[in-house]
């Protein structure tokens, strides 16, 4: 089996694109630290085990891993792919059913707003960070705020906060002129 690796704008990860599926229907999935694991991914379980593991994040075809600042990638990286290949071999899940994060609760009369803002989130931004290693994941709308978390690499890169507030923020306001402001939403 062969595992692409690609690094990232965050410095501390690296993506890896194993040629196949990762997440299935689940989405994309943030494990903060292995404490967030809890019995939801053996994969995450696997690459926690591994000395200088600090996150793992999973998207469709891809996991990426960050790593601690005192550990080095030439030390880690092959550690991390033979978690990975043993992982996939074994044909086993990737991820629980259920795993995935969970939003807030829509108000009534905002459907309409919340179903702007995730097409926007899908088909503008998702893909950009994706490309990166991370994603931004819609957690609730109420009262003109947007609720985003940060997943992946993105979570830990020093332009993510620039890139919340003067790129999402700005284009879904611009879109969507009921939203009044962007917030990060910490797992």
């Amino acid at each position: 089996m062969f595992i692409e690796t690609e690094g990232t704008p965050n410095p501390n990860t690296l993506k890896f694109l194993p040629g196949r599926d990762v997440t299935g229907e689940t989405g994309t999935i943030d494990f903060i630290d292995a404490d967030a694991v809890a019995g939801r991914s053996l994969l995450a379980e696997a690459l926690f085990e591994l000395p200088g593991v600090s996150r793992v994040f999973m998207g469709s075809d891809f996991v990426s891993v960050t790593k601690a600042d005192s550990e080095d990638w030439a030390e880690l990286k092959p550690l991390v792919l033979s978690a990975l290949v043993d992982h996939f071999v074994s044909g086993r899940p990737t991820v629980e059913v259920g795993a995935a994060s969970v939003e807030d609760p829509v108000m009534p009369g905002d459907e309409e707003i919340v179903q702007q803002i995730k097409e926007l989130l899908e088909t503008r931004v998702r893909p950009a960070v994706a490309s990166d290693g991370g994603d931004i994941v819609f957690r609730g709308y109420r009262e003109g705020i947007v609720r985003l978390s940060m997943q992946g690499a993105c979570s830990g890169c020093p332009s993510s906060g620039a890139t919340l507030k003067h790129g999402v923020e700005n284009m879904l306001r611009h879109y969507v002129p009921e939203i009044v402001s962007v917030e990060q939403v910490v797992d």
